[in-house]
């Protein structure tokens, strides 16, 4: 399954990295552009799964690029200073699928776009990968037809995995993404986890450890 796509649309430079940073982190695939023609070039090359979209763009607003994005067919979450009621209703009414103001969380940012993306069935119900099959929403993963216990982490993992193929993932992203809480410093965790799931699917030399990093699964046409 290719990793998702998620164009920044951010003239501040740092806020743009940081939004890079932990997006990239998250297991997500950015780009990143810094004025409204940029945006449009981008968009029309295609491919894209999300665009966060600031509104106080040069060249050309955000107010002016939601109508594009949509024409592509790509979901929009505006991430702005604006937080004037009048500027997010019409937003919204315009067709965005979220409206952020500025400051907030990277936590809650990470939610919203999880949630738009699974409003646009862009995260399946059902994942393959070789001879497994995952059902998101029945919690049941099959091996060659063959159905396996996990555990509700290691069955997060996986998902988590499978959703970012090819992607080295950071031990604290999987800490937070799986366990939903502040990642310490200790992997033990997560690695005990990884460990326990290579055994019990057959992922062996396909669960890759990144040194310093964390973990990556190997794409299914990888060899």
């Amino acid at each position: 399954m290719p990793p998702i796509r998620i164009l920044i649309v951010e003239d501040e430079v740092p806020i743009s990295r940081l939004l890079e940073t932990s997006l990239t982190q998250a297991g997500y695939q950015c780009t990143c552009a810094f004025d409204g023609p940029s945006c449009a070039d981008l968009l029309e090359t295609g491919g894209f799964d999300l665009v966060l979209l600031d509104i106080m763009l040069p060249g050309a607003d955000g107010f002016e690029l939601l109508p594009w994005a949509r024409e592509c067919g790509v979901p929009v979450i505006f991430i702005t200073a604006r937080a004037d009621v009048k500027d997010r209703v019409r937003g919204l009414k315009l067709g965005a699928e979220d409206y952020i103001t500025k400051p907030f969380s990277i936590e809650e940012l990470l939610a919203r776009v999880e949630v738009v993306l699974r409003r646009g069935h862009k995260l399946g119900s059902r994942l393959t990968y070789g001879p497994l099959t995952v059902d998101t929403e029945a919690h049941r993963v099959l091996r060659a037809g063959e159905e396996v216990e996990l555990t509700a982490k290691e069955f997060d993992l996986l998902v988590l995995f499978l959703k970012n193929q090819g992607i080295a993932l950071y031990r604290q992203t999987l800490y937070e993404r799986v366990w939903h809480d502040p990642f310490e410093g200790d992997t033990r965790t997560v690695d005990l986890h990884v460990q326990r799931l290579r055994r019990k699917l057959g992922l062996e030399g396909r669960l890759a450890a990144v040194y310093k990093v964390g973990y990556r699964l190997l794409r299914e046409e990888e060899p």
